[in-house]
């Protein structure tokens, strides 16, 4: 249980967290207590417990017979409410819309969440819409255009990657650190990061960290479909992506006085 500013952590909390990720990260996946129970190295009793009482709040949902569980809507309203309340993400959303028009294609807005990208703002290309929001979902850092951008904005050895192995999501996803650091390595050199089939098969993607902050913390990407991927159309994204880079940093430079949230 970590530490902050050298306050002990509350067990209570930490174990109702970490219970409300797991149930997260389960998506569609509901879940029963005994897997919970195990999950968490917690007493069947005191999952039980603990389940039921967030279940009264509405953050936990539970099926008819009482065995299922799942995250509850209590969960929604306070995603919603960080969207809302987070300036940078007001200041963004218009850009995404611009970008979006211009080139025909899905722009989106990512957030680095230790090894993983969380996307905050999505703009669907009216060519090839998606049925499943991508706000809240998270993506391993290296395996994307989005994570990478904001990869390659820390040092090597500063790199928040997990240990051991990095997970493939499709068989061009960088899973050999000295590959991924080459990678990042042609990143900084060039201003932007290219994602070609890494995250999903058919789509290649140009992520450009926002640098209000430093090290970036947020980066936008253009994901476009190989199929229709010509150098005209490259140049015509990085160019548009990098307008609006530049465009979003100077709205929020230390100087427009946008709070600092960290």
């Amino acid at each position: 249980m970590p530490e902050s500013s050298g306050v002990r952590g509350v067990k209570s909390a930490a174990r109702t967290v970490e219970l409300l990720e797991l149930l997260a990260a389960r998506g569609d996946r509901p879940a029963r207590l005994d897997e919970l129970a195990g999950e968490l190295c917690v007493p069947r009793s005191s999952m039980y417990q603990l389940l039921q009482t967030l279940v009264g709040c509405g953050w936990v949902r539970s099926d008819t017979t009482g065995s299922l569980y799942g995250i509850g809507i209590r969960a929604l309203f306070t995603g919603t409410s960080y969207l809302d309340s987070d300036p940078h993400v007001r200041t963004v959303r218009p850009c995404l819309d611009e970008a979006s028009d211009a080139l025909g294609e899905t722009i989106h807005l990512a957030r680095l969440d230790g090894p993983n990208v969380v996307y905050l703002a999505t703009r669907e290309s009216h060519e090839y819409p998606r049925t499943i929001s991508r706000v809240g979902r998270r993506v391993p850092a290296h395996a994307g255009a989005l994570g990478k951008a904001l990869l390659a904005e820390r040092p090597d050895d500063e790199l928040p990657l997990p240990d051991g192995p990095l997970p493939a999501l499709t068989e061009n996803t960088h899973t050999d650190r000295g590959a991924l650091l080459a990678d990042l390595a042609g990143v900084r050199e060039r201003g932007y990061s290219i994602d070609r089939e890494e995250t999903v098969t058919g789509i290649a993607g140009f992520g450009f960290a926002l640098r209000y902050d430093s090290p970036a913390t947020d980066a936008i990407s253009c994901s476009v479909p190989v199929a229709r991927l010509s150098k005209e159309h490259e140049a015509r994204v990085v160019a548009v992506m990098q307008e609006m880079r530049t465009k979003i940093e100077s709205a929020l430079s230390p100087a427009s006085g946008a709070p600092d949230w960290r």
